[in-house]
């Protein structure tokens, strides 16, 4: 995987906006974590602010205005303008809620440190558990279900809302502040008053397999993932790496990126649009261009993550193992409204370096797996390892 790469261009990266585009998937990852940060920290970012409304973003405003000025909630007139626009992934937060995605993207958040989901059956269940947090130092473990929070049954409620009572969103509850869990494990009912603390996501870890191959996973682009993916890969010891990103809904698109220049020198990570204007994006130079390299994808590989897997695909750094990825291309970029929350509304689309769109399509594996997908990678990897 070396020589000259037809992709390779002057790194020209349109500054801005376009380098705090936020894949808004991510929010709903930390959804489903159960424990989004704690509102009330920051403002949008400058580029936010002074983008200003455009296409879409511009008849939401209106609209907002409108309601504003006749008495009336302009975020619910924002929500109607997005309904009505067939934005498949806009959205419109509330101004806390916005502060708790920027806080999420910085990787801190609010909470319990537990995951969960729901059952077919309607019931909550804890999926994982953060070492060291209130969660872990109460005894819950993965398995246990979740029946209530606060005395409000939990079985049939969707996770977000779920999500918005193990982190107290009604009172706008900051760390410290208790939240009781009704609990349940092999029949076994019991509750657990747990104290709100101040978390930060592991969103990069690294481990050593056989072979020698390090692996390093990624859960979420959020700030500091590209740099971490970067030095995992400098002092990783000699061998291959599978790069895991199963399961990753995305994030912020610069760390994606950065990700992307630990294994690139250089050259064109991938191209989009922002109302019809074509961009591009470039990795650093001085990546490791020699190491075998296998990306691990699978159905739940979201936006970022995508951008990420094509790169690395198109230009023939890595063979990509797994299956087909969930399929989200579209780039959304956020705007103030009047009242201080933010509309997040679709302005364009991504393409992977040889073109390819991704949105409704996903990226393909080169190898295609569902069942021991990691043993595959490195069944792979020692294969590119070994002589020819």
């Amino acid at each position: 995987m070396s020589g000259r790469d037809p992709f390779c261009q002057p790194r020209r990266i349109r500054r801005g906006a376009a380098l705090t585009l936020l894949f808004t998937s991510v929010l709903v990852a930390g959804a489903a974590t159960g424990s989004l940060p704690q509102a009330g920290r920051k403002s949008a970012p400058d580029e936010v602010r002074s983008t200003g409304p455009v296409g879409r973003h511009a008849a939401v405003a209106r609209a907002a205005e409108e309601a504003m000025a006749d008495g009336k909630s302009p975020m619910e007139a924002a929500k109607r303008a997005v309904s009505r626009s067939g934005d498949r992934w806009g959205a419109v937060y509330s101004q806390g809620e916005y502060e708790e995605f920027e806080d999420a993207l910085d990787g801190q958040y609010t909470g319990v440190g537990l995951w969960a989901r729901s059952e077919r059956d309607g019931r909550v269940e804890v999926t994982k558990v953060r070492a060291g947090s209130p969660a872990a130092t109460a005894g819950i473990r993965p398995g246990d279900l979740l029946r209530s929070v606060d005395g409000a049954k939990t079985d049939g409620r969707p996770v977000t809302e779920v999500v918005s009572l193990l982190r107290g969103d009604a009172t706008d509850a900051p760390a410290g502040t208790t939240v009781r869990l009704g609990l349940e494990r092999d029949g076994r009912a019991w509750t657990e008053t747990l104290r709100r603390a101040q978390l930060t996501t592991d969103s990069v870890t690294v481990r050593e397999l056989a072979g020698p191959v390090t692996l390093i996973k990624v859960d979420t682009f959020t700030k500091g993932s590209g740099d971490q993916v970067r030095k995992a890969v400098r002092h990783a010891p000699p061998g291959g790496v599978v790069l895991d990103l199963r399961g990753n809904s995305g994030g912020l698109v610069t760390e994606a990126v950065s990700a992307a220049s630990a294994f690139l020198d250089g050259g064109l990570v991938a191209t989009y649009d922002v109302e019809g204007e074509q961009r591009a994006l470039h990795a650093e130079p001085g990546g490791d261009t020699t190491r075998p390299l296998v990306a691990l994808v699978d159905g739940g590989t979201m936006s970022a993550a995508e951008l990420l897997t094509g790169a690395v695909q198109d230009r023939g750094r890595a063979l990509v193992v797994g299956s087909r990825t969930f399929g989200k291309g579209s780039v959304q970029m956020p705007s103030r409204l009047p009242d201080g929350s933010v509309a997040e509304l679709t302005v364009g689309h991504y393409r992977t370096p040889s073109g390819r769109g991704v949105d409704g399509r996903g990226i393909t594996p080169d190898l295609e797996t569902d069942d021991g997908a990691l043993q595959r990678a490195e069944t792979v990897l020692r294969g590119l390892a070994s002589p020819s």
